[in-house]
């Protein structure tokens, strides 16, 4: 086996949350790499950036509408990559324990498109950047949206931070406090953006809890795309009938909300082997 293909196995193997964390980390690397080969043919990697970093400028970000995703998987220092990855790592994993892969997907490009379209507004409404040249990258305001649903959803889930355990909702309140007071002192349009994904996050775990699921599109609108881009000749198979549920398989909406309700009062940890099975089976439906 090759060495590339060596990778490949191993990346196959990696669960939703551990490929989005490997990519990001390649994609952090990469540009070191592509110094200095645009270094010999006398370029240089800022060019190539404008195509994918999101611009302030909102006639420049409508002629490059990709960039409202492509910005979030590029990081500016290890510092940046490394706490966002962190984050991610802690919360995209408490989502994977109770909910769908797909719902991490929605939750986090959702965020990166909700943080991006703060960004461009912010900077196109408020007085203060009207003469600011400034772009984005950075995945904070997906990070974002996982900790806040997730700190929404359980909110005295524990963490371990060194020696203490912090309940998660202090975590998520302590980055927003950052944010809202970090902006008039350096790296506004990222403060605002990470405000941004953390509305999502709330808005959609609120939705989620009501049967709506808001962020389904996203996944959705990639599936599309996959159709569209890797067509098949495979003959349609018949529709199965949706078999009506049973009492092994449907969930009872009021058990949720009492195991919920233990939670917020409790913590996760305090649920029974017995309750966070069946919380598990009921995010996975």
């Amino acid at each position: 086996m090759s060495f590339w293909q060596d990778i490949q196995v191993r990346f196959a193997r990696f669960n939703v949350l551990e490929k989005l964390i490997a990519i990001h980390v390649v994609l952090f690397i990469l540009p070191f790499l592509l110094k200095t080969i645009l270094f010999l043919f006398n370029s240089s990697l800022s060019f190539w950036f404008d195509y994918v970093e999101l611009s302030a400028n909102l006639s420049t970000a409508l002629m490059r509408p990709w960039t409202l995703v492509t910005y979030g998987f590029f990081h500016g220092s290890i510092g940046h990559i490394f706490w966002n990855m962190m984050l991610l790592y802690i919360s995209g994993g408490l989502m994977l324990n109770l909910f769908r892969e797909q719902l991490l997907l929605n939750t986090f490009f959702v965020g990166i498109i909700a943080g991006g379209a703060t960004y461009l507004a912010s900077y196109n409404l408020f007085p203060a950047f009207s003469a600011v040249n400034a772009s984005l990258i950075g995945s904070s305001a997906g990070v974002m949206a996982v900790l806040v649903f997730m700190a929404s959803y359980m909110p005295n889930s524990p963490i371990r931070v060194f020696v203490f355990s912090i309940p998660l909702k202090y975590i998520a309140i302590a980055f927003i406090f950052i944010d809202l007071i970090q902006i008039p002192q350096s790296n506004a349009g990222g403060h605002l953006a990470h405000l941004g994904g953390a509305l999502w996050g709330y808005v959609y775990q609120r939705q989620f809890l009501k049967g709506n699921d808001i962020g389904a599109w996203f996944m959705r609108l990639v599936s599309s795309f996959q159709r569209i881009l890797r067509p098949t000749n495979k003959p349609k198979q018949p529709k199965r009938r949706k078999r009506p549920a049973t009492a092994s398989n449907s969930v009872d909406q009021k058990k949720v909300d009492a195991i919920l309700d233990k939670i917020a009062a409790s913590g996760y940890e305090s649920l029974t082997k017995a309750e966070k099975e069946y919380l598990f089976r009921a995010g996975k439906q």
